[in-house]
């Protein structure tokens, strides 16, 4: 008997190492392959997506500044995240479930220039070189947004310095509080955000709307005409958006799952419900349907299915897209024309309005009994959580972005002259023209 006994105490004792070996992270190659793709695809959406889109949109002499202003928001902020920004959005130091500490609104500098990272590191089944890629497009992509607000009148230094100064300030503790883990502030209110309402989308525009109120109107805004220069290089940019979209909301799972489905349907459907929403609302008030409106649309659905499309039915994806698409082009007809804002490109309109919009629908339509995915909430508490998220990033976001833009206007100055201004910023900053006759 004790022959037998000790038997099966040496046995157990052999087999633990492997059951610890069994428990340990184990790198995924399918997960990898596809998280590698989903980071180059968010690449893709900036460079050279949102810089078409953009591009496209203002007069043709300041075509090259929203080339120029992506490609060196990509180099600052790349390379800001390595040294401190991915180890202010995942260091989780100091964080304890359900309270609130410092760290609960941003996380220290344990991981600063990626301390600790080493060629096996995985988080979760992939490696953390992936992971750090893939976020570090996020990044880069939601300052960049920004862009579009102040278009055609902001000196380049001065917007660097802007990017530079928010990404520190507003977007890496934002993204902490939405996506730091057990103990993060949102995290701890339970709000549902997927893949970016907030930290990129309501963050970006809220934003945008506190540089285009500080900075001022263009020169001849409302009294000289400024259409786009070249609507065939803004619809290719909104398609590139479009297709990289997949990458950004099914790579915020972190590799692939049976969500993974769900989630690249219910992006596909935003974006197709979007479109409907804002081309039959622009047919209705203006009698035509226009080529931007579709492609605006689009990205309107998209906008707002983000924070939502891990946690909806299909159902709920179709409302949020609809209801994206509406309210988003009301709010780039009417409600700038009430207030008289010159958001260049209505990235309020679009991401700030529709990241609202989506992240308050996510509470409605992620519980079951309206096809959503997510068990044991009611519809009360999770809207008002969802509520409570959009208005701490609102209110944080807006007095931050105020004060930074404040600051570098006092010390080098914000706007272009006249002189440049009517030159266009290509030549007047960059001594380069898009197009040569």
């Amino acid at each position: 008997m004790v022959n037998r006994l000790l038997g099966i105490l040496l046995a157990v004792g052999a087999l633990a190492p492997l059951a610890q070996a069994a428990d340990a992270p184990t790198l995924n190659t399918g997960s990898t392959a596809w998280m590698v793709t989903a980071a180059v695809l968010v690449l893709f959406m900036c460079l050279p997506g949102l810089a078409l889109f953009y591009g496209g949109l203002v007069r043709a002499k300041n075509m090259l500044s929203l080339f120029t202003q992506c490609f060196g928001i990509a180099g600052l902020v790349g390379v800001l995240w390595v040294i401190y920004g991915y180890s202010m959005v995942v260091d989780s130091t100091g964080m304890v479930e359900g309270q609130v500490t410092f760290n609960s609104f941003v996380g220290g500098l344990n991981r600063a220039f990626l301390a600790g990272m080493t060629p096996e590191s995985l988080v979760g089944d992939i490696p953390e070189g992936v992971f750090v890629t893939f976020q570090m497009t996020f990044a880069i992509i939601t300052p960049a947004l920004i862009a579009g607000a102040f278009a055609e009148r902001m000196k380049f230094s001065a917007a660097l310095w802007f990017m530079a100064l928010w990404f520190t300030l507003v977007y890496a503790p934002v993204a902490h509080m939405v996506w730091g883990g057990s103990g993060a502030l949102m995290h701890n209110w339970g709000v549902l955000d997927f893949a970016g309402g907030t930290a990129v989308h309501i963050n970006a525009g809220v934003a945008a709307l506190a540089a285009c109120l500080i900075l001022g109107k263009r020169k001849g805004y409302q009294n000289t005409p400024m259409p786009a220069h070249n609507l065939s290089l803004t619809m290719a940019g909104a398609a590139m958006l479009w297709v990289g979209w997949f990458g950004f909301n099914i790579g915020s799972g972190g590799g692939l799952s049976s969500t993974s489905g769900i989630v690249m349907l219910n992006t596909q459907l935003g974006a197709c419900a979007g479109i409907l929403g804002w081309m039959f609302t622009e047919w209705f008030k203006v009698g035509k349907p226009s080529a931007l409106g579709l492609a605006s649309g689009a990205l309107a659905g998209l906008v707002g299915i983000t924070p939502a499309c891990a946690y909806v039915g299909v159902g709920g994806a179709l409302a949020i897209g609809l209801l994206c698409g509406v309210f988003c082009y009301l709010s780039v007809t009417v409600l700038k024309r009430r207030f008289g804002y010159d958001d260049s490109l209505d990235v309020f309109g679009l991401h700030g309005i529709g990241g609202m919009i989506g992240a308050v629908l996510t509470g409605i339509f992620c519980v079951p009994s309206l096809g959503g995915l997510i068990e044991g909430v009611t519809m009360g508490a999770q809207v008002l959580a969802q509520i409570k998220g959009v208005l701490l990033t609102t209110v944080y976001c807006f007095v931050v972005s105020w004060i930074i833009l404040k600051v570098i206007n006092a010390v080098i100055g914000l706007r272009a002259d006249e002189s440049m201004e009517d030159m266009g910023l290509d030549l007047a900053e960059h001594n380069e023209r898009a197009y040569n006759h």
